[in-house]
Formats: C-alpha cells, sequence, structure tokens
C-alpha cells in the first residue's frame, strides 16, 4: 500500500501500523469489516465490499483499474477469520478530497467512544473538528451528532434504559447506604415516570447534627431527551459551604411537585422533630414553594433570595443611586436604620413605597426578617444545581445520579480531610470574623452593669450586650450567630473567649461531624437484580418497569439561558462603622471628625 501518494500531515496519521499480512487473523467479520475500513479511511482510499456473508468477506479499491483487494474467510472448525488472498498495492491516487464513503456514523460513534466516557459534554463541533484534525476527513454536523448519540449509548445506556433502571438503583442506594431515602413513582397504566427523591444518610446526619437550621431551595431545568426539572434542598456547613441534603428529578415543575417534594422534605426531617430546631428557609419565594413551605413547614421563616428581589427592583426602577440605597437598606440591622433608608429611596421616587408593599421587608430585609440567615441573602444552591444541570443533562436519569453521588462522596473525602487539618476552635471563615470583631472592639469603653449586662460605649452610640442570652442591641450578634466587636470588647473585658461564644454551628467540631458519615458506592449495573426479581422498596416495586416521561425535548437547538456569572456572586456584606455609623468603612479605619 506503499504506492498511495499522501501528504506531509497525512503520513503522520499512517504511523500506526495499518499493513496487512497474508493468514492475518480477526475475532469474527465484524472485527474484519471495522479494520479494513479504518485502513482505508487512514491511507485514504474507498473501499468497496463485493462480498460480505458469514463465512468470508471480500473487498477491493473503488478505484478502475486498481489492484488492491483482500479476500478474509471463515477458519474451519473456529469461530476465527483469516486473510487467504492479498494484494496489498494500490495504483490510483486515493480519495483526493477530505470526504470518505467510509466515516459513516458508526466509525465516527467508535472514534469519540473512549473520549466520550470521560467527558459526556462533547460537543459535536468539537468533534468533527478533531476528526478533521486526527483522520485527515471532514464529517457533517449531522454525523458528529449521530455518532456521538450512539456512542453515549453504547458507553452510558440508552435514556429509556435509565428509566427502566430507576427502581434497581433506589434499592442499591438502599441497601448500600443503610438510612437513606431513594424512592421513585411512576403514574399512569403505562409506568411513566414521574418523580425521584435521594437523600443520602451521611448527608442526613450531617445536617442534623452540624449544620446550621438553614435550608436552600431550588430548581434546574434538564435538557436530556425527556426533559424534567432538578429539585434540590441544601444546607449550610460550618464553614459557609452548601451542604446538599436531598435532591429530586421531576418530571416537570408545578405546584403539585413542590408539594410532594416538601413532603418528603418532611417525612426526611419529621423522625428527628425533637432535635431539630426552628427552620429558616430561603427560596425565590414562586407560588408553588410558598405554599408548600406553609403546608408543610408552617412554623419555619420563610425567606427571600435576594438575588430575586434585587433584580426585581433593578429592573422596576432602573436607578442605579435607588439600587445602591437598596442594599443599604437590605443590610440596615435595626427598624431605624431600615426606615431611613426607605424615607431616602422615597424623595427619589414615591413608586418605591408601592413597591414594598408587593415585597413586604420583614421577607428579605435584616432588621425584619425573624429568622437567622447567618449572613446568606442569595440562593448558593443555584450554581450548584446549574451545574448539575449542564454537566448531567447528556446522561440518562441513572448516570445522572450517579453523577451528583460521585460529587458528594468527593466532596465528603476532601472536605472530612480538611477538617482534621484544623486545630482552632472555629472554622477559618467564622475565625476570620472573631478577629476582626477584636481588632474593633479596642475602641469601645466597656461599663459592666451586672455579671451578664454591659454598656459598650463609642463616641458616637452605646450598646447594651446581654452575654447570657447572647444579644446585643445592635443586632449583628443574633443575625450572623457570631460575636459582634461590642459582644467581644464585653467578653474579653471580664475574661472571657470570645470563641467560645459562637453559635455551635461554627466550630471545628461541628464541621467534623458534619462529614464524619461516609457515602458509599454502588456496585456496578452487572451485578443489580433485573426488573421482575419482586424487590420492593421506596415508591416502587424493582418488578415494575418504569417507562420514560411522555414530555420530550422539541426537535431543534435548544435556546440557550445565559446565567451570568457575577449573578451567582453573593453581595458583599456592607460595612458600617460603629464610630460614625456611616457605610463603607470599619471603626478602625473612621477618619470622621465627630
Amino acid at each position: 500500500m506503499a504506492n498511495l501518494s499522501l501528504t506531509g500531515s497525512d503520513q503522520q496519521l499512517v504511523a500506526v501500523d495499518h499493513s496487512l499480512v497474508i493468514g492475518q487473523e480477526f475475532p469474527d467479520v465484524e472485527t474484519c469489516r471495522r479494520t479494513l475500513k479504518e485502513i482505508a479511511i487512514a491511507l485514504h482510499f474507498d473501499l468497496r465490499i463485493v462480498k460480505s456473508d458469514r463465512s468470508r468477506f471480500i473487498a477491493k479499491c473503488s478505484k478502475e483499474g486498481c489492484p488492491w483487494r483482500v479476500h478474509v474467510a471463515k477458519c474451519p472448525g473456529v469461530s476465527t477469520f483469516s486473510i487467504r488472498t492479498l494484494h496489498a498495492d494500490h495504483t490510483c491516487e486515493g480519495v483526493r478530497n477530505l470526504h470518505h464513503q467510509q466515516a459513516s456514523v458508526g466509525w465516527v460513534a467508535r472514534s469519540v467512544e473512549a473520549r466520550l466516557r470521560d467527558n459526556p459534554q462533547y460537543k459535536p463541533k468539537e468533534i468533527l473538528q478533531d476528526i478533521r484534525e486526527q483522520h485527515g476527513v471532514a464529517v457533517s454536523y449531522m454525523q458528529a451528532w449521530r455518532g456521538k448519540e450512539r456512542s453515549m449509548a453504547a458507553v452510558h445506556g440508552t435514556f429509556e434504559e435509565g428509566y427502566r433502571l430507576l427502581p434497581a438503583y433506589c434499592e442499591q442506594i438502599r441497601r448500600t447506604n443503610p438510612g437513606s431515602i431513594a424512592s421513585v413513582f411512576a403514574t399512569g397504566q403505562e409506568n411513566c415516570f414521574q418523580r425521584l427523591f435521594i437523600s443520602y444518610r451521611a448527608s442526613i446526619y450531617g445536617f442534623i447534627n452540624a449544620c446550621r437550621p438553614l435550608l436552600e431551595l431550588d430548581r434546574a431545568h434538564l435538557k436530556g431527551k425527556y426533559l424534567g426539572t432538578l429539585l434540590c434542598a441544601a444546607a449550610i456547613d460550618a464553614d459557609d459551604s452548601l451542604f446538599p441534603l436531598a435532591f429530586a428529578v421531576v418530571d416537570m415543575e408545578s405546584d403539585e411537585n413542590w408539594m410532594w417534594f416538601l413532603s418528603e422534605l418532611r417525612k426526611l426531617l419529621g423522625v428527628n422533630t425533637e432535635n431539630m430546631p426552628r427552620l429558616t428557609i430561603l427560596s425565590d419565594r414562586q407560588k408553588g414553594i410558598v405554599e408548600a413551605v406553609e403546608t408543610h413547614f408552617p412554623s419555619a421563616f420563610h425567606g427571600f433570595c435576594l438575588r430575586h428581589v434585587s433584580e426585581n427592583f433593578r429592573d422596576e426602577f432602573k436607578n442605579t443611586k435607588l439600587v445602591n440605597i437598596f442594599w443599604n437598606a437590605v443590610y440596615a440591622l435595626t427598624a431605624a436604620e431600615f426606615e431611613a433608608k426607605i424615607a431616602e429611596m422615597a424623595e427619589i421616587s414615591q413608586d418605591v413605597l408601592q413597591w414594598l408593599q408587593r415585597f413586604p421587608p420583614r421577607q428579605w430585609a435584616v432588621a425584619y426578617f425573624e429568622g437567622v440567615r447567618y449572613g446568606h441573602f442569595t440562593l448558593g444552591v443555584t450554581e450548584l444545581l446549574y451545574n448539575w444541570a449542564l454537566e448531567g443533562h447528556e446522561l440518562p436519569i441513572v448516570q445522572m445520579m450517579e453523577h451528583i453521588r460521585h460529587q458528594l462522596t468527593s466532596w465528603f473525602n476532601e472536605r472530612r480531610n480538611m477538617g482534621m487539618t484544623w486545630n482552632s476552635i472555629l472554622v477559618p471563615s467564622a475565625e476570620k470574623h472573631i478577629l476582626e470583631a477584636i481588632a474593633d472592639a479596642r475602641c469601645y469603653q466597656v461599663l459592666r452593669a451586672n455579671e451578664v449586662e454591659f454598656e459598650i460605649v463609642s463616641t458616637e452610640r452605646t450598646n447594651i450586650v446581654d452575654i447570657r442570652s447572647r444579644q446585643c442591641s445592635c443586632r449583628r450578634w443574633q443575625i450572623y450567630g457570631v460575636p459582634c466587636a461590642h459582644a467581644v470588647a464585653a467578653l474579653i473585658s471580664c475574661g472571657q473567649n470570645a470563641h467560645l461564644f459562637a453559635e455551635p454551628c461554627f466550630t471545628v467540631a461541628s464541621y467534623r461531624e458534619a462529614y464524619s458519615q461516609m457515602v458509599n458506592p454502588i456496585p456496578d449495573r452487572s451485578t443489580w437484580k433485573d426488573p421482575g426479581e419482586g424487590t420492593e422498596g421506596g415508591g416502587a416495586k424493582v418488578d415494575i418497569t418504569i417507562r420514560p416521561p411522555k414530555t420530550r425535548r422539541p426537535p431543534g437547538r435548544p435556546k440557550k439561558k445565559v446565567l451570568r456569572i457575577d449573578n451567582f456572586k453573593r453581595p458583599k456584606r456592607v460595612v458600617q462603622c460603629g464610630r460614625c455609623h456611616m457605610l463603607g468603612h470599619s471603626q478602625k479605619k473612621c477618619r470622621m471628625q465627630i
């Protein structure tokens, strides 16, 4: 085959040995066919199949007059095939353009299978570019897309198979992670998928015993073949990181599905009611979530996500000065400070008062919100869900759930190891707040009223601190859970360690406890019980065959919702001076003449 004239780049492509010899064996005729096609593509000639059946395979070069020809026949008494005759020389010029008849969808699928195994996000556009660079062959976008679909089905299974495996998958979660909740629900006579709920025991234990009594609720829409919505409830650990508690996949976002998700969440926490403090729940407060929280968590404090509130305010008024004053009002610690900011906004636009009637301050303003948000004003779970949906929408539902479990396992291991390296009382984020408070506390005069009450005097204002009830009249201690500068001044004056007066959920011990349990691995699919073996559990029996939901992705390219990265960032905490009470600097850096 050396007579083919090849360019320099083509010669690099044939560095791999593509030679054939008489007597060379193949395990079956399909392997033989694939091998010859790959050689034809690599050496840029068209292959014409003369005969292919159970006992022989004959092919030749498609160019008239070219003598290249191969005859492969089945070996007697065994299943292998071997080359009987071979004319290995070409007299033709081969294929002189980038298009090749042997570059079929099946060949594309085999070419990208290894990369798709590690990267399901491998795009058709990237596939056709890589094939052109690596093989010198041009394939169409649709060939790349279909090749990817075929390869994904071979590597990860089909979407339909994913739904069929859900009952067995839930059974495996409950068996390998005792105490976990995993249930799948179908609907209709055809048993179409409706809902899946999963919460690992490691997450349940960590939330109940060590996390802050704060839950974030949000969802992300999936864009796979059968669409659906991913729901999640996530807590916050001692060091301010997200702690996923439970997640679900539903056929569509609806009030009914939110009601079901919060019902499952209440059951999960219900067995620990006596140990569970009053929850604070954060969401974008859409109607379905509001009604579900009121039904299943009537005693919880339900607050707005400030990203949604601020976007609504910004879109309605389109005034930068008003938006800046609005954020100052959000972070105001007392009702008097808040009302002063509202009056300042009302001087610019009276419409602000009407807007406040639609968005009552008690649901988002620090000064009026009755729950404890620990400084969390936006939904961090939004970015997490967006990433999960982005990374998993190409995968069947079982593989997507496995991707999430792998991430949980990795997070638990990494954070467990990191927690063991800390030797302080408080986690680093809380330690930083305490050190800043200690620095600011040097500026205060402390007057002790009795064993537990103190007056903290500055040149401008006096605050009352009660170290028994852990309260300060500035309200920062109650709101953030860590002693404020006034409280630290009082504690230092009576010889107390301020670190010991932070909420227990900020300690290194709590952080270690949160990640003390393991998310155990799940065996390979080949070991699961097939549908029909009849093991019960959760919302469905293993012997029930669950079919895909009736909702399907519409034809055409899906619309992309561009999410700006800055939208995921929490608004920075506005620093307020304890001396002049202006925003933007601390008392230590105050230069105001008083």
